[in-house]
């Protein structure tokens, strides 16, 4: 009889968490008739089913469950050896990150720099998309670890602060209205460009600007477009103050003094820390740390 190696049991539990053979095989970077191979392989080795297949699902067996959490501590007592044995070129595989845009606008680049030393063989598949979407393939496990920003609907196993980021006030040079303190109608007499509606800035900015004789908001899911149309003088933006320092201090932009802002963006690195391996709790660790070398320079003044 062959021996139960570490691919079978990486097989299984992916199998086990994802509940699909062909999520698995992505996750494992290899081909989904491998995963079926490994999983049929390891069962013969044990002389037992582990999971049932029937339309589409997957199911384990009661010997399948009993196994699983043994199966886990063997991969994780793997990891720790091999972190122990400082070799951090044998870990191998993909992390799938997700990421608001405004990480990808201020300190992601420093994030990837680091987490390719501390794991050089490690590949990286980004997603950038908005908050919500990013919660729902966390939680469809689609992603392994999201940095995002809250509040959050659904809590998960596994969440390190990232910090909080301010808004400011943001123009044009021709539409920087004199540097004065402005009223909320002289603010909203230019279209306000900002984020999209189903995002807390959104609607707490709707609730202010209310009360203003004429209000145009311009809400869009794209903060580099938001960005682009700032430049260009289609309108005044709140925007996240790290997205905008460097536009503010070579003068591409200019700073209003408008005494009303929305709430700071609180960011999390999201993540299920029971079935997380190691990289992802790294990589979640890291986040948080060139997060708090970075804080600093988001602070407004």
């Amino acid at each position: 009889m062959g021996q139960i190696n570490l691919k079978q049991l990486a097989a299984f539990v992916q199998v086990a968490d994802l509940g699909s053979f062909r999520r698995a095989a992505e996750r494992l970077n290899t081909t989904q008739p491998n995963i079926s191979a490994r999983i049929a392989g390891l069962e013969d080795r044990i002389g037992q089913r582990l999971m049932d297949r029937d339309a589409g699902s997957v199911r384990l067996t009661p010997t399948g469950r009993q196994l699983l959490f043994k199966a886990r501590a063997v991969l994780d007592a793997m990891e720790d050896f091999i972190d122990s044995a400082d070799a951090p070129g044998l870990f191998q595989g993909v992390i799938r990150l997700g990421v608001t845009e405004m990480i990808v606008h201020s300190w992601l680049g420093a994030l990837l720099s680091k987490l390719r030393a501390r794991f050089p063989e490690l590949l990286v598949d980004l997603t950038v998309d908005l908050s919500t979407n990013l919660s729902d393939a966390l939680f469809e496990h689609a992603l392994d670890l999201t940095l995002q920003s809250g509040p959050f609907s659904r809590p998960s196993s596994g969440m390190l602060d990232l910090g909080a980021y301010p808004m400011v006030w943001v123009a044009a040079p021709a539409l920087a209205m004199g540097g004065r303190v402005l009223s909320l109608d002289e603010l909203a007499a230019q279209p306000i460009l900002t984020h999209a509606r189903q995002t807390l800035p959104f609607q707490q900015l709707q609730t202010h600007v209310a009360r203003a004789r004429r209000a145009r908001l311009v809400p869009s899911s794209n903060f580099s477009a938001c960005l682009r149309m700032t430049h260009e003088g289609l309108g005044v933006a709140c925007l996240p103050l790290a997205m905008v320092r460097e536009e503010l201090e070579a003068g591409r932009l200019e700073r209003l003094r408008y005494l009303w802002v929305p709430d700071d963006l609180r960011f999390a690195a999201r993540f299920h820390r029971d079935r997380a391996p190691l990289p992802v709790r790294e990589a979640a660790r890291i986040a948080q740390e060139v997060s708090a070398s970075h804080s600093e320079r988001f602070e407004v003044t």
